[in-house]
């Protein structure tokens, strides 16, 4: 897997946390569930990455 998706997954689920923090602080339950969802998507992103380069060595 190139380095530039591994940092793309990586800015995924870092901009889900954001969002996810920023709906906590805001009260907004709509921002807080698309920050989860963007997370979620960014961790799963990642963890098919490190599958995809174990199997690769």
């Amino acid at each position: 897997m190139s380095i530039a998706k591994k940092i793309a997954h990586k800015a995924e689920a870092v901009k889900g946390r954001a969002k996810k923090t920023l709906g906590r602080v805001t009260g907004s339950r709509r921002l807080q569930a698309e920050g989860r969802a963007d997370q979620a998507k960014g961790n799963l992103k990642q963890a098919g990455a490190k599958i995809k380069d174990a199997f690769k060595h």
